[in-house]
């Protein structure tokens, strides 16, 4: 008899976690592995904004999936674009276009999430996110093509448009991303005679009244006054009317001359999920105590991807999709599945907020570890010490912290390497948000294939 069939679906924290503990905890021969994924890494998301601004290489934060000694998962590249949980079937688009049908025992829906988008004319055309490595690659590339071109322009009315940037969220990708980019700015200046570092202006704008309230007042504040003292033009209660190419309409009726618009306003569940036809709460898979999907046989889900009710804060709450619940949830979760083998009973995923950490770039910093409200070099060692600690393999701790230390003793770089140079990039191209099948075609693809078999 052949051994179950575990499918997990996505390699952020949570994925990767759930596949390194069953990897653990299975014995050889119990269960067969499959992760499905574009790439064979674990990106570590948190610090995107720091390879944004060069301070990391991109290497740096993408984890290998095949360093583990006890790898013994089969990877399939590519993306899972609809699941027929009657048929047991994920549907699959490999990194070649090829569609395949993955049969399943159970499955780990981890998909993650995507960058959460409004109905804003242009929006989806002209802005770039901050959610994947080859977007921060590109917004790095981008960032400092505008101070080449600004450089070499005559047109004062051109200039004026490349060296104004805005970034749209006020949460911690997007009061990161401006503070990190602004420093990568202004350090630049420097080597560009023929700018004025007065004319570089980088706005951080918000719909919210406040920035990061999950943060409280004080440390809010903070951060506000941070950025503002970088020349940094904080708006909150603003979003964008409009984006074009060369400007963009603030809903206040500000007209600004921009080419850089990066919007972080918030995330949303994988499009995926809205494939199973299921219940959700605000678009993420609603699911038991248990990490279990009710009424479908072997579906289990978890990080961004599903409303994980927060059994610590009670009242209904569901869980933050933050890294630090993520990773335990994929622990809990590689547990249910092997109690669901054995035919054990399957325990409740708690687990209380460690707290939040917000890395400014340099010196700066405000953390709230354990409720201790920091700021400053504090705030600093501790959200660089957690982002440290949190990466899983030494190797990848050695290079984050051999980056650190280069930027710390010789300043940031100004390469710029080309990357999508000629092809504007959008956020469908680089989230892949218009690939998933609806469930009609599910269906249909799942039967033609049961037919052809």
């Amino acid at each position: 008899m052949a051994p179950p069939r575990i499918l997990v679906v996505g390699a952020g924290f949570a994925g990767v976690e759930c596949v390194r503990r069953l990897e653990r905890r299975l014995a050889p021969g119990e269960a067969q592995i499959t992760l499905v994924t574009p790439f064979s890494y674990q990106l570590y998301l948190p610090l995107l904004p720091q390879v944004a601004s060069g301070v990391l290489t991109p290497q740096s934060v993408a984890v290998s999936l095949r360093r583990s000694r006890r790898h013994r998962t089969r990877i399939v590249p590519g993306g899972a674009i609809g699941v027929d949980t009657r048929a047991k079937v994920c549907v699959i688009r490999k990194i070649t276009d090829e569609i395949v049908n993955e049969p399943y025992d159970y499955i780990v829906l981890a998909a993650g999430s995507v960058t959460r988008t409004f109905d804003i004319p242009g929006l989806l055309d002209n802005a770039r996110g901050m959610k994947t490595l080859a977007e921060a690659a590109y917004v790095r590339d981008h960032v400092i093509a505008q101070l080449d071109l600004a450089d070499a322009s005559h047109d004062e009315a051109e200039r004026a448009s490349r060296l104004q940037f805005v970034v749209v969220g006020g949460g911690y990708a997007g009061t990161e991303t401006a503070a990190c980019l602004q420093r990568l700015t202004t350090s630049a200046v420097r080597h560009y005679p023929r700018l004025d570092a007065r004319l570089i202006k980088w706005h951080l704008i918000d719909i919210a009244p406040k920035l990061m309230p999950e943060l409280g007042d004080k440390l809010g504040q903070a951060a506000l006054e941070v950025l503002r003292k970088r020349n940094i033009e904080v708006s909150l209660g603003v979003s964008i009317a409009k984006a074009g190419p060369e400007e963009v309409t603030f809903t206040d009726g500000r007209v600004l001359p921009c080419r850089t618009l990066i919007w972080t306003a918030g995330v949303a569940a994988s499009p995926l999920i809205a494939t199973l036809g299921a219940e959700t709460v605000r678009g993420r898979l609603a699911v038991t105590p248990q990490l279990s999907l009710p009424g479908a046989d072997g579906v289990f889900s978890l990080g961004d991807a599903a409303a994980v009710p927060d059994l610590a804060k009670g009242d209904g709450a569901v869980c933050p999709p933050t890294a630090q619940h993520a990773m335990r949830q994929g622990r809990v979760l590689a547990d249910n599945l092997i109690a669901s083998l054995r035919h054990q009973p399957l325990q409740d995923y708690v687990h209380k907020d460690l707290g939040l950490v917000v890395d400014l770039g340099g010196k700066d910093a405000v953390s709230k570890p354990l409720g201790i409200e920091l700021r400053g070099l504090p705030a600093q060692a501790v959200a660089r010490g957690y982002h440290w600690s949190a990466l899983r393999t030494n190797v990848a701790k050695t290079r984050v912290a051999t980056n650190w230390m280069l930027n710390a003793v010789a300043g940031d770089d100004f390469v710029r390497t080309g990357f999508q140079s000629r092809k504007p990039a959008t956020l469908r191209d680089f989230e892949y948000t218009d690939a998933y099948l609806t469930p009609e075609q599910i269906k249909e693809h799942t039967a033609s294939a049961v037919i052809k078999h």
